[in-house]
């Protein structure tokens, strides 16, 4: 962070996207589709400053979609963060879901994965008889 960004109060949206990762884009798009979990300050030009927490709140945002949460989960996900206390078995709800979600496809992962190595283990051994046998 610059000490003109620092000045201002946050980073700019273009600071911000290089601290997360995303593009501009995608940050005006957060903002637009009501995924903030609060609006992001402007500066007395107009120009966005981004917080640490609006950092943070990204940060976690892309977590869960990189996880493969839906947009419309994480929109609701973010108006229950903004209600405040008092809803959190709902938000609990909703995060138990996705995690068993990211479970499941884990342990597809996993099972995929064994069938590759199943699968490599065939061919180095094949390798191996070749090997012996003086044809490789």
């Amino acid at each position: 962070m610059t000490t003109t960004t620092a000045a201002l109060g946050g980073l700019s949206i273009a600071d911000a996207a290089a601290a997360t990762g995303l593009t501009v884009h995608t940050l005006r798009y957060y903002e637009r589709d009501g995924l903030m979990l609060d609006p992001v300050d402007r500066a007395p030009s107009g120009h966005r400053r981004y917080s640490p927490a609006d950092l943070g709140w990204i940060v976690m945002l892309t977590r869960l979609r990189a996880t493969g949460m839906g947009i419309a989960e994480l929109r609701e996900y973010a108006a229950l963060c903004r209600e405040g206390d008092g809803n959190e078995e709902a938000r609990l709800t909703l995060l138990r879901a996705h995690r068993d979600r990211v479970l499941a496809e884990l342990e597809a992962t996993r099972e995929n994965l064994r069938a590759i190595d199943a699968k490599i283990g065939i061919y180095e051994q094949r390798l191996v008889c070749f090997d012996l046998e003086g044809r490789g």
